[in-house]
């Protein structure tokens, strides 16, 4: 049982966005069910693999897809389509994540799917919006990040944008879909009438740059990541390489973490470049980079472990799923017949989690 559990999700989606989602609803009880074409979601080949209930899995897929049912149909064929409309009769959550306009060439848009379920909360996810000039536009994470402001600070000392570490894009439209359905399925216990939700992978990044592009919000010039306090303007929320050509991070930029440091490197005099304006600190920049240079990751660790500064050691992912609070907070969990899974960041207190079974492709119908 779980916080979910009586609700219905019928889910078309595949990769990130639309799996984020589902997977999450899935956690906390809800019936999701998977709806994958002959050849499934191709999340299910991407490497690398792990044994999940006794069977290779995608870790991908293993983990943004335990707990649904997985049904094979072909949306294209009579057969299909009526299945389709069987499961729909008894849903209360229909997603999607195709380009505009596909579901309709189905037969399966929202008009469609509101005459089959009245009340149904229907969600698409996509890439800019079911309208307007880019709606069909071909995109994956990285080109809306690209064409909403965030790759440009997403740069290093000489201007250049790298790669993203985190498809911000896909995860931001998975939580606002999220966020979307909870709120319509509350709304309908009020009202019995159901929503339809038009979720942008655009439209759901675009807030989480109000804390850096103030500037351009406000209708002036684009921000500057050296001049930024939270892109690279700042001595103290800062990235520097130790002896060892590890990495550290300075990651608080309150005055009592700066006092607290050069106190303790017996450098208070510098505190007034602390409290200079982002892009203004480049001295106290270079004095951090050559302290930070004098001793390996490791020892900087032991170092900082008895002061009050927010201060982190940079880690690869295998550093990070090994560190103790990891298994203090229970976020790895190997699942019974093996295979591991990220424990989802919702949990409630007094309640159990377990991994639920992994579907195998067509495993719950055709």
């Amino acid at each position: 049982m779980g916080k979910l559990s009586g609700i219905r999700v019928v889910d078309l989606s595949q990769f990130l966005p639309g799996p984020m989602m589902s997977v999450m609803m899935a956690d906390q009880g809800a019936e999701v069910i998977k709806i994958e074409p002959a050849n499934g979601d191709p999340a299910r080949d991407q490497a690398p693999f792990d044994t999940y209930n006794g069977e290779e899995n995608s870790v991908w897929f293993a983990n943004l897809n335990r707990g649904k049912k997985s049904v094979v149909l072909d949306l294209k064929s009579e057969e299909g389509k009526a299945r389709l409309c069987e499961i729909i009769r008894s849903a209360d959550v229909f997603v999607e994540g195709f380009r505009p306009g596909v579901m309709k060439r189905l037969g399966f848009d929202y008009d469609r799917v509101k005459a089959i379920k009245p009340d149904i909360i229907y969600c698409s996810i996509s890439a800019f919006g079911q309208d307007g000039a880019l709606a069909h536009h071909p995109a994956h994470d990285m080109a809306v990040q690209a064409l909403a402001g965030f790759l440009a600070v997403n740069d290093g000392p000489d201007g250049t944008p790298v790669v993203p570490g985190a498809a911000s894009a896909d995860l931001a439209s998975g939580l606002t879909a999220l966020s979307a359905v909870l709120m319509a399925l509350i709304g309908r216990n009020s009202t019995g009438e159901g929503a339809y939700i038009d979720c942008a992978m655009f439209d759901s990044l675009l807030p989480w740059c109000a804390h850096t592009a103030g500037s351009a919000i406000a209708g002036g010039e684009s921000p500057q990541s050296q001049s930024q306090r939270s892109l690279g303007g700042a001595a103290f929320y800062q990235i520097y390489a130790t002896k060892d050509g590890k990495h550290v991070a300075l990651g608080g930029r309150e005055i009592k973490f700066a006092t607290n440091l050069l106190t303790a490197l017996d450098q208070l005099d510098l505190l007034p470049l602390a409290e200079a304006p982002a892009g203004e600190q480049r001295e106290l920049i270079a004095f951090l980079k050559d302290t930070f240079a004098t001793k390996t990751r490791a020892q900087w660790v032991e170092w900082f472990a008895d002061k009050d500064v927010a201060f982190s050691p940079v880690l690869n992912f295998r550093e990070a799923f090994d560190e103790p609070h990891i298994a203090e907070r229970g976020l790895l969990v190997e699942a019974e017949g093996g295979g591991n899974h990220i424990a989802p960041a919702i949990r409630f207190a007094g309640e159990e989690w377990s991994p639920r079974p992994v579907p195998k492709k067509g495993e719950h119908g055709a």
